[in-house]
């Protein structure tokens, strides 16, 4: 059966394969060959294009694919007043197919009192409404990536001597932000929150308590809060999804783990409308804590990996949502990605062409498992 909002049958996360010329744009911007100007002449053109294609794959949402940024967080998080790039507590363990690495995750540090001094990605969201035919989606970083990684030792205590008013001050300026982008016609929102995620696994839960001195059965009720109260006062129509990434660069990741720690507040407490969850691989584990998902809200599978350019078999798709539907029913499930095809302008593991027939590939089993969306 169709869905006549979103999040879509066949849907995706957000981020895809950067073109060649406007990595190039991109970094001749860092180093000052190439002007503010040509950078969004080239932007623009190429969220053009890849809107088109998208919408000729006969996707229900279209993303700008994340090209007005370098990274899927820290464009976002570093227009906050008084936040700057800071070097992560965690020295993490990246996975992949080739084997392990070790590495420090970019986070942030507050240095002051936060604000809001101009729209974040209001403009951003303004061109690509002028673009698409299709449901324009945006996709910005959870309020959660704030604090993960640095913890309390990351926020300014002269700023914030109590830190339930860092997340009073965070929140608010989510909420000016999606204010003013529901003003501007934003009607489909992701929130992308690797934090959840990583609160599944056990390693890095206690890395949560050893270096960010939290305490990770806790945690999640105060993001669930923390989201509540950033997306409150958004209008009714407005369909706000949370994405969970257990990381994504170059084809690793760095958690591993079921959904149960987590899956009673996620599902229960957080007040979004969807969820898009990783099940591309084992390391997710079952589909067993979709049973606590109540009615009215919707969870868009993550069966199609963006960790390498092989092509699922239609047949294997299928079965693996029939194997979902036993504990979630089928009309509040979709199909999609695990994860974005690029966090960054550098680390995809496939070139375009790979990528739009995964995205092809999505269309077509859920046409064939749900209907015409």
């Amino acid at each position: 059966m169709a869905r006549a909002r979103p999040p879509f049958r066949a849907d995706h996360v957000g981020s895809l394969v950067r073109p060649p010329e406007l990595a190039a744009a991109r970094a001749g911007r860092s180093t000052g060959r190439t002007s503010a100007e040509e950078l969004e002449r080239i932007q623009h053109a190429a969220i053009r294009d890849v809107v088109r294609r998208q919408e000729d794959i006969g996707l229900g949402a279209v993303t700008d694919g994340e090209f007005n940024r370098a990274s899927w967080q820290t464009d976002f998080l570093l227009k906050f007043a008084h936040v700057e790039p800071s070097a992560s507590k965690f020295s993490v363990r990246f996975h992949s197919e080739k084997g392990d690495t070790e590495g420090r995750p970019h986070t942030v540090r507050i240095t002051g009192k936060l604000g809001r001094p101009c729209g974040l990605f209001v403009e951003d969201f303004k061109f690509l409404r002028s673009v698409a035919r299709a449901v324009p989606k945006l996709t910005i970083p959870s309020p959660s990536v704030m604090h993960f990684r640095g913890g309390r030792a990351a926020i300014d205590a002269r700023a914030y001597p109590d830190v339930a008013e860092f997340y009073r001050d965070l929140a608010r300026v989510y909420r000016e932000e999606i204010a003013d982008l529901a003003a501007a016609g934003c009607r489909y929102l992701q929130l992308d929150d690797v934090n959840f995620a990583y609160l599944c696994d056990p390693a890095l839960r206690e890395d949560v308590r050893r270096n960010i001195g939290e305490d990770p059965d806790a945690l999640p009720e105060t993001y669930a809060k923390l989201i509540n109260e950033a997306i409150a006062g958004r209008p009714a129509d407005m369909v706000v999804c949370m994405h969970l990434c257990r990381g994504n660069f170059a084809g690793n990741w760095m958690a591993s783990g079921g959904y149960q720690p987590v899956a009673e507040v996620l599902f229960n407490e957080a007040d979004v409308d969807g969820y898009f969850l990783e099940y591309d691989t084992g390391r997710a584990g079952g589909f067993e804590p979709l049973a606590l998902v109540p009615k009215g809200k919707t969870v868009v599978l993550g069966l199609v990996t963006t960790k390498n350019g092989r092509l699922e078999r239609k047949e294997d798709l299928a079965r693996r949502i029939d194997e979902a539907s036993r504990f979630l029913p089928l009309e509040q499930l979709g199909l999609s990605p695990q994860c974005g095809f690029a966090s960054g302008i550098a680390g995809a593991t496939m070139g375009a062409e790979e990528q739009f027939a995964k995205l092809e590939l999505i269309v077509d089993v859920a046409r064939e498992v749900w209907g015409e969306d």
